[in-house]
């Protein structure tokens, strides 16, 4: 059976996704951090906004064409960087490169994924991001810009929500924190998912060993089972405006701030020359006690709307729920998990149908509210 006729929606792609994964695979997709509070108020927070619908509306033509940069994509949404893809199925990169080519909306590549960006750019195409941190040695991460910009990724997503490592405490028992550790426990686990251990992990062994980090400098590229290499010693406490500052005097395209709460931070990016924000608590990966990006969403569009674009994410697991980020001012919607189930469930065939469930669902959506288009879409379509 195809995945379109088992895969109704999201939740469906999330247990095929966990059938098919080990259990620390799937954990590190799916869940929080510390108590996970802010995870289900994520989902609480866009579930507390409820939709009212119009009716004798003509909306038999739609369209749900949004313009980013200059450029027409088909849907409002864009593919955020999650750096567990290509661990998740073989060359996952790729496959969600691809499934977003299809769909014509962007893919957004993290620094922590196993598949250089130029093999993705070579053997994907479409329209491509990449995203980055800011490491102790900064010259580090600038070679990363230079190779995003000779590989001609069109827009470079600055992540700076994460100055500090997040206490994942799943991770750490199941042995996958800041590399992969084998046990006895996680050992069963792998064999008793054939699938994901002949699939995936079988056929980077049988291509040359464990995946590496592809996007690290060449002298930090090591594999994920490296135990004497610890990812939290490329985190900074020192990030500051002047980097954003001196990030944007580097890259000439487009740049973009991933991790903003704060209206005042987003008039920070703005005086520092960024072209767009995400509103973003990381998908309560971070900080668990944070506040859910949609509840902030309206006042940081007041306070930066009209400098810059504002982009929001976290928790988005229905067509209805991008719908409401979008009526309260965000320009499209950052989707992780929602298209990694997918391609764990069945990689680019899987993350094609989370796009398409995602698209049916938003269509859906206007057709109720009588809009014809996203622009349409304002706050007197919803009740909070």
């Amino acid at each position: 059976m195809s995945i379109a006729l088992q895969a109704l929606n999201i939740w469906d792609l999330r247990r095929m996704a966990q059938q098919r994964l080990p259990k620390l695979f799937f954990e590190f997709v799916d869940r929080g951090s510390e108590d996970e509070v802010g995870l289900s108020n994520n989902r609480l927070a866009i579930e507390r906004i409820k939709i009212r619908p119009r009716v004798m509306i003509n909306v038999e033509r739609r369209s749900q064409e949004v313009e980013l940069f200059g450029k027409t994509q088909k849907m409002p949404v864009v593919i955020s960087p999650t750096g567990i893809a290509g661990l998740l199925w073989h060359n996952g990169e790729i496959a969600l490169a691809r499934a977003a080519a299809a769909a014509g909306v962007p893919f957004t590549l993290a620094t922590t994924s196993v598949t250089a960006m130029e093999k993705v750019a070579e053997l994907a195409g479409g329209r491509l991001w990449y995203q980055m941190y800011m490491w102790p040695d900064r010259e580090m991460s600038y070679s990363l810009m230079e190779r995003a910009k000779a590989a001609n990724y069109e827009a470079l997503v600055l992540t700076v929500d994460t100055a500090a490592a997040p206490n994942r405490e799943y991770n750490v028992r199941n042995g996958y924190s800041t590399s992969f550790r084998f046990s006895s426990r996680n050992v069963l686990d792998v064999l008793t998912h054939p699938r994901w251990m002949l699939g995936t992990l079988g056929r980077y062994i049988a291509e040359g060993g464990m995946p590496r980090f592809e996007n690290y400098p060449e002298s930090l590229r090591h594999r994920i089972t490296d135990t004497k290499f610890d990812q939290r010693s490329l985190m900074t406490q020192s990030l500051t405006w002047d980097d954003l500052r001196e990030v944007r005097k580097r890259w000439p395209r487009v740049l973009i701030v991933k991790g903003i709460l704060h209206p005042d931070d987003a008039k920070m990016a703005a005086d520092c020359g960024a072209d767009a924000v995400v509103v973003s608590n990381h998908g309560a990966r971070n900080v668990d006690s944070s506040v859910a990006p949609i509840d902030v969403l309206p006042e940081i569009v007041d306070a930066v709307g009209s400098r810059l674009t504002v982009f929001v994410d976290s928790g988005y697991r229905r067509g209805s729920d991008v719908v409401k980020a979008l009526a309260l001012g965000a320009k499209t919607v950052f989707i992780g998990r929602g298209t990694l189930y997918g391609v764990a469930a069945g990689g680019q065939e899987g993350a094609v149908r989370a796009l398409a469930i995602y698209r049916d669902e938003i269509d859906r959506t206007m057709v109720y509210l009588g809009c014809a288009a996203i622009g349409e879409l304002n706050t007197g379509h919803l009740y909070r």
